[in-house]
């Protein structure tokens, strides 16, 4: 092998165990002394410490407990520098003795690593903490997201959601907030933020159509695990089943998204031959099972709404009108701007294009929805239908402008293009 190579081998294996590892690092690193901001600062230096050693040295047998051994060290640096205060002093013994400890009981380097996630995301969403940044701080945390792609899965500025997350973790460690499970009579003001975070987790990694891009497709397993991981402690928890439903219902149309040319397919023109019915089976499932437990919430409904879309694709049967009752459900729970919209969509394919586009316009105004992609490009196929040519062909401008998915944006570009086809077929529905 080239030094070449074993550099790219060394890089590669380094970003797989980043986007792997990274949460389950994080947490460990952070579960004693509640810092996570020093926890993130010291992995990113071991990671950056790996780059550098693993291509001269080779990759260790065992990366995972290499880059947790490194950053240890780092936090021990850290608590040099800060040794001034008590509480810096007591942290550099315990770390030290932490390190010793696992060097003295596996000398091999093989010394497990304790999953400390779900605890983790538990701390993140801990009431003390102002409710719009629980959800964020779990992405940031256990997933490493910047500020920049958090704050566009919320719809708020990259500036006010970093300052929000800076906030969030000198709260955690100042407070000296536990990282624990709750106990079930804690669980229903925290679970909320535990799946919406696991949620955007999910539409993040879904974002990438076709998988191609390892970091979201990862992020998207990552989604579905940590999902599961809450059903396995919560397994009469409605909410957490509905959400893993949904997300099973999703990941399994994935490689349908996109055709031999890496085109990209919306629902109505997909191959269903291609769907993996273990996936949308075991949904169903998890469906059927909450329903049972007579608590309905938003995550049955939208794992009932993608229910909705496979049971219509497999049996030709038109059934927009229950559809649109359950975006009325969903909009009663939430007030969501993108329920809204949704259901625009769907009540255009139950009563027409033009009902559909009034709904849409009732909305317009909400400034969460200005750099929201598909607002545009549903507007742009309802003024479509509409006839509203030139003003579709606006819309659309602004939804390419917006899509960072090429495959997605060629598609848009090829709808505007096709405007004056009047057998040009609605195809806003991504399949959520």
């Amino acid at each position: 092998m080239t030094s070449g190579e074993s550099d790219g081998q060394a890089r590669s294996t380094a970003d797989a165990v980043a986007r792997r590892s990274y949460g389950k690092l994080v947490a460990f690193l952070a579960a004693g002394t509640r810092d996570v901001a020093s926890a993130e600062d010291a992995l990113s230096e071991a990671f950056a410490s790996a780059l550098a050693d693993w291509p001269r040295n080779g990759c260790p047998d065992n990366p995972e407990g290499w880059l947790l051994t490194a950053a240890r060290r780092k936090l021990i640096d850290f608590a040099r520098r800060r040794r001034t205060t008590e509480l810096a002093g007591g942290e550099l013994g315990r770390l030290a003795e932490e390190l010793e400890s696992a060097a003295a009981n596996d000398t091999a380097g093989e010394f497990p690593i304790p999953d400390h996630r779900l605890a983790l995301m538990f701390a993140c969403a801990h009431p003390s903490l102002d409710a719009s940044v629980r959800a964020p701080l779990i992405l940031q945390v256990l997933l490493g997201l910047d500020a920049a792609m958090i704050a566009s899965a919320f719809l708020v500025s990259p500036p006010a959601m970093s300052q929000r997350l800076v906030r969030a973790k000198d709260k955690i460690r100042q407070a000296g907030i536990p990282f624990r499970i709750p106990e079930r009579e804690e669980l229903p003001e925290r679970l909320g933020a535990v799946l919406d975070a696991i949620y955007a987790a999910f539409a993040e990694g879904w974002a990438d159509s076709g998988g191609t891009d390892v970091t979201r497709r990862d992020m998207a397993e990552e989604a579905l695990f940590l999902g599961q991981l809450v059903t396995q402690l919560l397994p009469d928890e409605p909410e957490a089943l509905g959400l893993v439903a949904l997300m099973l219902h999703a990941e399994a149309r994935r490689h349908a998204r996109r055709n031999a040319a890496g085109e990209y397919v919306p629902l109505a023109e997909q191959d269903m031959s291609l769907w993996n019915d273990a996936m949308i089976h075991a949904a169903e499932g998890l469906l059927v099972r909450a329903s049972k437990l007579d608590c309905i919430g938003r995550y049955q409904l939208e794992g009932a709404l993608q229910s909705a879309h496979v049971y219509r694709r497999r049996t030709g049967e038109a059934n927009w009108p229950s559809v649109v009752q359950i975006y009325d459900a969903l909009w009663a729970l939430s007030g969501s701007p993108v329920v809204a919209l949704n259901r625009a969509l769907a009540v255009a394919e139950a009563d027409g294009a033009a009902a559909g586009l009034e709904l849409l316009e009732s909305v317009q105004a909400d400034a969460r929805l200005t750099e929201y992609q598909p607002y545009w490009a549903a507007r742009a196929e309802l003024l479509v239908r509409t006839g509203a040519s030139a003003a579709a062909r606006a819309a659309y401008e602004v939804a390419i402008g917006l899509e960072r998915d090429p495959a997605v944006r060629c598609f848009l570009q090829k709808r505007q293009s096709a405007l004056a086809d009047s057998s040009l077929e609605p195809a806003t529905n991504r399949g959520w």
